[in-house]
């Protein structure tokens, strides 16, 4: 048990100033006036750092020179366990390895993987997201078009039997039909729209037979264009879909993740879409089947298609701060509160409450990541 002191908490409510927030093995014990802790408690001076939830993110690909794809190697424990403690340093306490489209092999590999590893570690890595493979091949962005096809009741029949280690699943509504959106969101599994040509109605049609998400909004997927309100348009028109935002200045503009703010408000999500380039210092890789190359920030193949971002969750809070314009108090919720809700796992992570796990992010005014805490273990400092 021990106590940080000197912070700026913010709980995802409020912010707490003169406040500790006590430790007590794997839960946050308690949040009360510095004043008030217990007598010989440990006490952890943080010199006035702001104290937040840690953040979650609901779409890794890879960093720090790994990536969970490419080879059923790569589909290891230990690449789960490199890449959570890449993103530790820029914050990031959970995620969600992101498996973009291959093969049934591929995804039954996965699955199995993410199943041993929740074994043996609570509260990181916390579930796949499948991005792919029944998407449109006109939206496949950088994925490999040789492996996007329909589904299979077999396949789908999988997915469902293994919805506790599958938390989203992206697809095109207009590639699916409803029967199969129906029964993977009814297994608990939260469908999200993305990699689509579709339009507003096969959307809305999407939403009805159970997608309650959008994956990277703007991003391979058709936008408001004329009369023509797109994807994102029919995300916009139904406030109880959450949507992920890449807040680079890449993948979106800054004005339009304002925008989309204003619009989605508690329902828009800060994800990084990070690839095995970020947090390396590798130049290139190979990535769906061709070379990428990291350049100016941006990491593209050589045709200069997108293929995942460098970015990292400290990065897209200092942009959403800075460029975007929105409070810290707020961004800090798009990611770390929104992303729990979205995913069904707000009860246990994703603000600061007496009884919740102790996964926290600290970090100065210039948003350089200090420290974390998972699961009440306090890192040694990070920078």
């Amino acid at each position: 048990m021990y106590a940080l002191i000197n912070c700026r908490l913010y709980t995802g409510y409020e912010q707490l100033n003169n406040y500790a927030i006590l430790i007590d093995e794997d839960k946050i014990g308690k949040i009360c006036k510095q004043d008030a802790l217990p007598a010989n408690i440990d006490i952890v001076d943080v010199n006035n750092a702001v104290v937040a939830p840690g953040f979650i993110d609901l779409q890794v690909n890879g960093c720090g020179g790994v990536q969970f794809n490419e080879t059923v190697d790569a589909l290891s424990i230990e690449t789960l366990e490199q890449m959570q403690t890449t993103n530790l340093r820029s914050g990031c306490t959970s995620f969600l390895p992101t498996l973009i489209t291959s093969s049934d092999e591929f995804m039954e590999k996965a699955v199995a993987v993410m199943r041993d590893y929740l074994q043996i570690h609570k509260n990181q890595a916390l579930g796949l997201h499948l991005e792919g493979p029944y998407i449109n091949s006109e939206k496949k962005g950088i994925h490999d078009e040789k492996f996007i096809r329909p589904p299979s009741q077999k396949m789908i029949n999988f997915l469902s039997d293994n919805a506790d280690v599958i938390k989203i699943i992206t697809l095109a509504p207009e590639k699916v039909a409803d029967h199969y959106i129906h029964q993977l969101a009814e297994a608990g599994i939260k469908v999200s729209v993305g990699h689509s040509n579709g339009n507003y109605e096969d959307c809305c049609r999407g939403f009805k037979a159970g997608i309650t998400m959008g994956t990277h909004l703007f991003n391979a997927m058709p936008y408001i264009a004329g009369r023509a309100p797109g994807i994102v348009g029919a995300i916009y028109d139904t406030p109880a879909v959450y949507a992920g935002i890449i807040a680079d200045g890449e993948h979106v503009h800054f004005a339009n993740i304002r925008n989309s703010h204003k619009i989605k408000q508690d329902h828009l999500i800060l994800i990084t879409d990070a690839m095995l380039l970020a947090g390396s210092n590798l130049a290139s890789t190979q990535f769906g089947g061709k070379t990428i190359y990291h350049k100016a920030g941006r990491c593209v193949d050589a045709n200069g298609t997108l293929a995942g971002s460098a970015l990292t969750m400290i990065k897209a809070v200092e942009n959403s701060v800075k460029q975007v314009g929105i409070e810290l108090d707020e961004v800090l919720r798009m990611a770390t509160l929104y992303p729990a809700k979205a995913i069904g796992m707000d009860n246990v992570l994703g603000t600061l409450n007496e009884g919740k796990v102790a996964n926290l992010v600290i970090f100065n005014d210039d948003f350089t990541v200090i420290q974390t805490v998972v699961n009440g273990v306090m890192s040694q400092k990070l920078n």
